[in-house]
């Protein structure tokens, strides 16, 4: 089934011009279409107000038509203007003809066409950098009329700022989706080198500093969300081979100077000791998961002195956790 993404950035909004939207639009769509290697990602419809006007009519159109079909999954962008009507208490992402009567589209419609979506579309992401935008999706208040709004199956919401807030920009980009894009140019994947939602919402967070806007992350699924995928940390392989290396969580991995050609100080020592090709691929595997947090030496601080010295190494959490992915045929 297919992955589809309509991404909007407007910066043209007659007397309250915005610098960063057609950038981050731009940024955007380019790390979707494709994933790290070049291999097709999501099919991406990129409208920006430099090169369309993004009426309330081509909004609704545009958004309409991303759910009409059905699909594996597809993800909503959107930067630029964002309000909250103080009558209604609906929230509102901005179309260049936006006024106070119909400010754009409303996000209680969005969150809706979603909902409505699901099991047509198995997953629903949806990305706001917009003021006000935590809007979307709330308990209560986000609906029109005073309805409740509920997340619905398969829909994840990620946004700037909470319904309050006020998104920011800096040096030609939003300073939320400045920091998405780098979390999906690979600083947010994980060591299989996958990035969800989910650790794009880390990413964000943990880098924001204490007095940043903080983003909001909203989500109702079930499923691993995979929005791109980039070179693994560690070759996926040798995730697959640590049960292999490692029979249970707690074993202990034996190193020896076999492990290890390049000798230093202790070559004169270790001249009788023949260097065993078979354990030196092993031992570079496990150097590779322990530069990422999967292996720790034992009695040493670094793998060199372990292989040299003739300790071992083992699991951390995290290798265990990977280990027990292995296990489970969930490296891939």
């Amino acid at each position: 089934m297919s992955k589809r993404a309509l991404v909007v950035g407007i910066d043209d909004y007659d007397g309250a011009l915005l610098e960063g939207c057609v950038n981050d639009a731009t940024a955007i769509a380019t790390c979707l279409e494709a994933d790290g290697d070049g291999t097709p990602n999501f099919g991406v419809r990129l409208l920006t107000s430099n090169t369309t006007k993004i009426t309330r009519k081509v909004l609704k159109h545009e958004i309409i038509e991303l759910f009409s079909e059905d699909a594996e999954m597809v993800l909503f962008y959107f930067a630029g203007h964002g309000n909250i009507d103080p009558e209604t208490n609906t929230g509102y992402i901005a179309s260049q003809d936006g006024d106070e009567a119909a400010p754009g589209f409303a996000l209680p419609d969005l969150l809706e066409l979603a909902n409505k979506a699901y099991p047509r579309i198995k997953s629903t992401v949806i990305i706001l950098d917009s003021c006000n935008s935590g809007a979307l999706g709330e308990i209560t208040g986000a609906a029109a009329g005073g309805k409740f709004s509920v997340i619905g199956n398969g829909v994840t919401i990620l946004t700037a700022t909470h319904r309050k807030g006020a998104a920011e920009e800096k040096d030609g980009h939003g300073v939320f989706t400045d920091l998405l894009i780098d979390g999906l140019r690979g600083s947010a994947s994980d060591v299989c080198g996958r990035i969800t939602p989910a650790a794009l919402y880390s990413h964000v967070d943990q880098t924001l500093g204490d007095w940043a806007k903080r983003p909001v992350y909203k989500a109702n699924v079930q499923t691993f969300v995979i929005l791109r995928r980039v070179a693994p940390k560690v070759a996926l392989e040798v995730l697959r081979r640590l049960p292999e290396y490692f029979p249970d969580p707690t074993a202990r991995y034996e190193l020896s100077p076999s492990c290890e050609p390049e000798r230093g100080e202790e070559t004169e020592r270790l001249k009788q000791v023949a260097v065993d090709p078979d354990k030196v691929r092993i031992y570079r595997e496990l150097q590779a998961c322990n530069r990422h947090g999967l292996v720790v030496p034992e009695t040493y601080d670094h793998m060199w002195h372990a292989a040299i010295y003739g300790t071992g190494c083992r699991l951390t959490a995290t290798g265990a956790h990977y280990r027990r992915l292995a296990l489970m045929k969930r490296i891939k």
